[in-house]
């Protein structure tokens, strides 16, 4: 079996001081003190800006060797543009995400859903999607999540294959599960497999807005999870993510998810 690393999706939570990150830990010492814990993370925060070189240099300085981090490509491309008139925007973040080094495990492309204005249909998208990443820089590893479920087929898969793309599987509420799309589809696309374990925000939001402990049961979700983990852990390293939306509190979920895949 290929390794499976798992981190939670951004680090800069004050509610973690106490039940995680010990009592006292300065906003600017999270990230040094998660780094105890995991070996990645998902950077949240470039989905709304192309991080400065300060700031990445900052997160490169802060964590020890062997650590990664997986940058959400801004919103700018992938919503706002939808990969159209966009190469200043990348040729800005990915110089960026290349200060990390060796820490870059890749870049995110999440993708909202597309109604018919957008994209008449699911092959109008790849056509773009295949353009966009042909384009991509070689060095920089990437990797696509859509929300349209129609479009969760071969087709898209080969898009990804053609480009060495790895395919971000989501558990998330409206989206057909990663262990059915395992089991129907080879998604394998590229050199690791990426999951992410989002769930359902409003359901989660309607409990907490503090992020601090469990608030729904997600166990039989995150055990068909594993599952898709395992699988896909036999063909390739993956890397996992973890949302507070998941269940309410990413640490205690990603600490279920290991003892689950431990026992498998």
């Amino acid at each position: 079996m290929f390794p499976v690393h798992i981190g939670t999706c951004g680090w800069s939570y004050k509610e973690w001081v106490g039940p995680f990150y010990p009592k006292g830990t300065a906003a600017g010492d999270f990230l040094s003190s998660y780094a105890e814990h995991f070996t990645v993370v998902e950077v949240d925060s470039t989905f709304y800006r192309s991080p400065s070189t300060k700031m990445v240099q900052g997160w490169r300085d802060r964590t020890p060797a062997g650590f990664g981090f997986s940058l959400k490509v801004p919103q700018s491309i992938t919503h706002e543009n939808v990969l159209l008139d966009c190469r200043a925007e990348v040729e800005a973040f990915v110089a960026a995400a290349r200060l990390l080094g060796d820490k870059l495990l890749c870049c995110l492309l999440q993708f909202g859903y597309f109604n018919r204005s957008a994209f008449p249909d699911r092959d109008a998208f790849l056509e773009r999607l295949d353009a966009f990443l042909a384009a991509w820089p070689r060095d920089v590893p990437v990797a696509v999540e859509i929300r349209n479920k129609g479009w969760i087929s071969e087709p898209f898969a080969d898009c990804l294959r053609r480009h060495r793309t790895a395919w971000a599987l989501a558990d998330q509420d409206w989206m057909p599960s990663p262990l059915g799309t395992v089991k129907k589809l080879d998604t394998v696309t590229g050199p690791f497999g990426y999951v992410r374990l989002l769930g359902d925000r409003a359901a989660v939001e309607k409990q907490t807005k503090l992020f601090d402990h469990i608030v729904v049961d997600r166990s039989a979700q995150m055990q068909a999870d594993a599952e898709a983990i395992r699988l896909l852990s036999g063909r390739v390293p993956v890397v996992v993510f973890v949302n507070n939306h998941f269940a309410g509190y990413a640490p205690a979920s990603i600490r279920e998810l290991q003892a689950m895949l431990a026992g498998l």
